[in-house]
């Protein structure tokens, strides 16, 4: 359960900034012993993954401190708060959040090696004019926490874009997401009332808003991917009498069942925009607070593929059906081009239809930007 706004500005946000002054003072010792573990640990085991992991964490945390500051003096300058949902200031805030997130990007690159590839049709002429000049829905698969963050920053920094996210409300127990994110326009999903009809209204809002530099994210699964997530999303289709979708989503290891609702809502209430399907690998093995210690991949390339699909060759005249199939068509591609692209070319978890295993513990579903009919 997320605390009430007022909680979250005078009690969460300063004790952030307190956790973040302390592990700064702390870190020069703190990466001494890191760095004096890792010198002594065995070689195959030697990829010095709490220097790195020292390393990261400052970074993020000098930049949740300065972050906060800039937002605080963008309240104070604009009247406390009078004129924020002005185009000037919210403008700012979008250069907030670019900032925020190249610096947490060049971060990952410095200490982890990190490096995205997004591999994109290139476009030329009248078609390349169109991509610029009308807005986007980009619908994306969801496989934890550091996809999400790779997805929105190459919106901002690489195609200049403003997004807008369907996100999980938990996000905003990170004080600098919470700010920013209430302060722009974003829909926040409890994780409750995923796919009840009031946010299917709220996400279409947010689409007929869109400009011509707007790009509305959602994340159809509504969470990140996981064994028993899976399972139940199949089972759920069989209950409610598709069969059909449940055998579809049998053969789909990688993804989560899509939940159409909020996408469609979106895409009907935006005629003008193109439809973007996002596919990512390479972060996919990172489920559990666990796996963010010991699996975070170190000099490995995440690789992106996108594809565009032009407004009038989206189905948008189509019976809901015909879109509903259409979806899962594309989701069926994105899972085969994950398959052939993920880094060692197997699963990230095996899985079997018939085995309801339990989720593994410490999911981190609502921890990061996420959003899915979210």
């Amino acid at each position: 359960m997320v605390p009430p706004r007022l909680i979250r500005r005078l009690v969460l946000a300063p004790l952030v900034v307190v956790i973040a002054f302390g592990f700064i003072v702390l870190s020069p010792f703190l990466a001494l012993a890191a760095l004096v573990s890792g010198l002594l640990a065995r070689p195959r085991a030697r990829h010095m993954r709490s220097l790195r992991l020292v390393g990261f964490v400052l970074v993020w945390m000098v930049a949740e401190m300065v972050a906060l500051v800039m937002l605080a003096g963008l309240w104070v300058v604009s009247g406390f708060g009078g004129r924020l949902r002005t185009e000037p200031y919210q403008s700012r805030h979008y250069g907030v959040m670019r900032w925020f997130l190249d610096t947490m990007y060049r971060g990952a690159e410095r200490t982890y090696g990190l490096r995205v590839e997004v591999d994109e049709p290139e476009l030329t002429g009248d078609e390349l004019t169109a991509r610029l000049t009308r807005p986007v829905i980009v619908l994306s698969r969801h496989a934890g926490p550091g996809d999400s963050f790779l997805l929105v920053h190459q919106l901002l920094s690489v195609y200049h874009r403003r997004p807008r996210v369907v996100m999980k409300a938990a996000l905003q127990l990170d004080p600098s997401v919470d700010i920013v994110g209430n302060r722009l326009p974003n829909v926040w999903i409890k994780s409750r009332q995923v796919g009840e009809h009031i946010f299917t209204e709220q996400i279409a809002r947010l689409a007929r808003g869109l400009d011509e530099r707007g790009a509305l994210v959602i994340f159809p699964e509504g969470g990140n991917w996981t064994p028993g997530r899976w399972r139940r999303g199949i089972r759920r289709l069989e209950q409610v009498g598709r069969p059909d979708l449940a055998e579809r989503a049998r053969d789909m290891p990688n993804l989560l069942p899509p939940r159409p609702g909020g996408a469609l809502a979106a895409i009907a209430a935006c005629p003008d925009a193109d439809v973007i399907f996002a596919a990512h690998a390479g972060l996919d093995n990172i489920i559990t607070i666990a796996d963010v210690w010991s699996k975070f991949p170190v000099d490995q390339v995440i690789r992106a593929r996108w594809w565009r699909v032009p407004d009038d060759s989206v189905p948008r005249s189509a019976d809901h059906e015909t879109q509903v199939q259409w979806l899962y068509d594309w989701w069926e591609r994105i899972d085969t081009w994950i398959t052939e692209n993920r880094p060692g070319g197997v699963p990230a978890v095996t899985v079997t239809p018939g085995n309801d295993a339990a989720e593994p513990a410490g999911d981190l579903s609502g921890a990061f930007p996420r959003g899915g009919d979210r």
